[in-house]
């Protein structure tokens, strides 16, 4: 089935929508159909169930995130430019879709290892552009060679994980955004020379 088509558009947005609202175990795919203003069996025509809405929503959106992030930090120079530009762009962009931090931040945390897999595959592409700051970071000796560059992803991953975490928590009753230079000083303290 061709994912071009509005429908799947429909269904992806509304799946954000009410996985947001419910929780990934209390929306049923008929939430999901009457949100999307489809009838049930519409979805399955391009999904096989429910987790596989939630993958394709988190691959959609995800796919969509990383190629604004890679535009955006593609216009910067240093390591350090780019990785505030990453933070900036990543905390922007989540605060724009409210539902879907609260999908990426809480629902998709599923203790199934079969799901957990197929996230992480999509999160590897995302991690990617992490290590390529990294690296260049490394190549122009701004990031000390002491500290494991895995070491260096993962407090960065985890420090902005974490942030939009407590945002979500707290029924994102502040500008998330406003923390970007202040974690962006404290990362670069931490490894960068």
């Amino acid at each position: 089935m061709n994912k071009d088509r509005p429908k799947y558009r429909q269904i992806i947005e509304a799946a954000v929508e009410v996985i947001a609202e419910n929780g990934y175990h209390a929306s049923q795919v008929s939430k999901i159909a009457k949100k999307a203003n489809v009838a049930d069996g519409t979805i399955y025509l391009y999904f096989k169930n429910k987790e596989d809405i939630l993958i394709s929503v988190f691959k959609e959106k995800m796919g969509h995130f990383i190629d604004k992030t890679v535009k955006a930090i593609s216009e910067k120079e240093t390591a350090k430019e780019k990785l505030l530009t990453f933070i900036q762009m990543h905390y922007k962009q989540l605060s724009e879709s409210p539902y879907l931090a609260i999908v990426t931040q809480l629902e998709l945390r599923q203790s199934k290892p079969e799901l957990r897999a197929e996230i992480n595959k999509v999160l590897k592409s995302y991690l990617n552009v992490i290590d390529s700051i990294i690296k260049q970071g490394l190549e122009e000796n701004d990031i000390q060679t002491d500290i494991n560059p895995q070491l260096i992803r993962q407090m960065i991953f985890g420090t902005l994980d974490e942030t939009v975490t407590t945002w979500v928590m707290k029924s994102q009753r502040y500008p998330l955004i406003d923390q970007a230079e202040e974690v962006h000083q404290l990362l670069t303290k931490g490894f960068f020379k």
